[in-house]
């Protein structure tokens, strides 16, 4: 636990209260440090290992095809894609997403 002592005045009523103030603002320093924590984690989730080879997606021209390596997906519509069709690019991406949130929620409740 957390102990806040303070006996820097005479009466007990001051030292209690200042104890009480130093002990809110602990509390918020911890609170905040926690937020901190997480949006940090979070940012460097997003943003991945930062290293300039990793590869997202690959578009192979002469086979038609299009490869995200973060989900490990190969379509053979690169046509479509290109055209704008991201549909079945996108949702199985949403989705990996999705599953990623979960069990990083599962692993913040253990």
């Amino acid at each position: 636990g957390l102990v806040v002592t303070c006996q820097d005045e005479k009466s007990q009523h001051k030292n209690r209260a200042r104890a009480l103030k130093i002990l809110a603002s602990r509390l918020y320093e911890i609170e905040w440090q926690k937020r901190q924590d997480e949006r940090s984690s979070a940012r460097k989730a997003l943003i991945g290992s930062g290293d300039r080879s990793q590869r997202i997606r690959t578009y192979n021209f002469p086979q038609g095809r299009v490869t995200d390596h973060r989900i490990g997906l190969s379509l053979y519509s690169l046509d479509r894609i290109l055209a704008g069709e991201l549909e079945e690019l996108v949702g199985p991406l949403m989705d990996y997403d999705k599953e990623q949130r979960l069990a990083s929620l599962d692993d913040m409740e253990k």
